[in-house]
């Protein structure tokens, strides 16, 4: 694991990213775990982080990773989180596959979703960005965009007190990133792609973060099945360094992950 050091909005100063993009430290120290815990926030590698990883080993097809357009009317809060972060992740998948209107209209549900979280003023100047980068096809001022975009999300709710549901943001876009770089190295398999996957502090420190959320979150019956489920993925990213996961290894953790991105995803009665 690596630690990359850097400030964003809401309290955001640490970045976990995986062992195989050029880091040393194999997990947080005591001390940065400390840090970490003491702004009660969390930063995850963005999912424009985590899709770069396979742009420079590969060139996948990014229009061949959309999925069918969610519900935008939750009402649960800890869903409507959980979903907006994925919702993001859906955004730099269009932006890498240059997809325009893929992008706009991820940008609109976006903001719809944002408004079940209160927090939609917050987005409006950017997602009337986002639309004009899309229109003159600025892909990577779009990247930056998506970015600011997620972390207006977080600063707005950290604002409102609600640390609990900026934990589930980024949990959100976290596992459907994983979901989309697990699909790619089971179609694109070698032992050392496969290398990108082994997370093992970051996962460890997401679950560490759901299980202080405050009772009432984590008795909502979808976050209790994402930290139960979470276990599961731990032992699938948790390998040794210098052993790579096998094919049905990785295939695993893209059903595992898939599996759950559903289950997010589901509208409940």
């Amino acid at each position: 694991m690596s630690i990359c050091p850097r400030i964003l909005a809401a309290g955001f100063a640490v970045c976990v990213l995986p062992a195989a993009w050029g880091s040393k430290p194999d997990s947080l120290s005591p001390e940065q775990m400390a840090a970490a815990t003491q702004v009660d926030s969390i930063t995850v590698p963005t999912p424009g982080e985590l899709f770069s990883a396979i742009d420079k080993i590969g060139k996948p097809n990014w229009q061949g990773q959309y999925r069918k357009p969610i519900e935008t009317s939750y009402s649960s809060r800890p869903q409507i989180a959980l979903n907006l972060g994925g919702l993001i992740a859906d955004g730099y998948i269009a932006v890498e596959a240059e997809d325009s209107q893929q992008v706009k209209n991820i940008g609109k549900d976006i903001e719809t979703m944002a408004k079940g979280l209160g927090v939609s003023q917050n987005i409006l100047s950017r997602g009337s960005s986002i639309t004009e980068f899309a229109e003159n096809n600025e892909w990577s001022a779009l990247k930056e965009e998506l970015e600011a975009t997620q972390n207006e999300v977080k600063l707005a709710m950290d604002e409102q007190h609600d640390n609990d549901l900026v934990v589930l943001v980024s949990l959100g876009g976290w596992i459907r990133g994983t979901e989309v770089v697990s699909s790619w190295i089971v179609k694109n398999y070698t032992p050392e792609n496969a290398k990108i996957l082994r997370q093992p502090a970051l996962i460890a420190f997401l679950r560490g973060k759901i299980q202080s959320l405050s009772g009432k979150i984590q008795e909502d019956p979808l976050v209790g099945k994402v930290s139960r489920e979470l276990a599961l993925l731990q032992s699938l990213v948790s390998f040794p360094r210098d052993t790579p996961p096998t094919l049905d290894d990785v295939k695993k953790l893209k059903e595992a992950a898939s599996a759950l991105v559903v289950e997010i995803s589901a509208k409940k009665g």
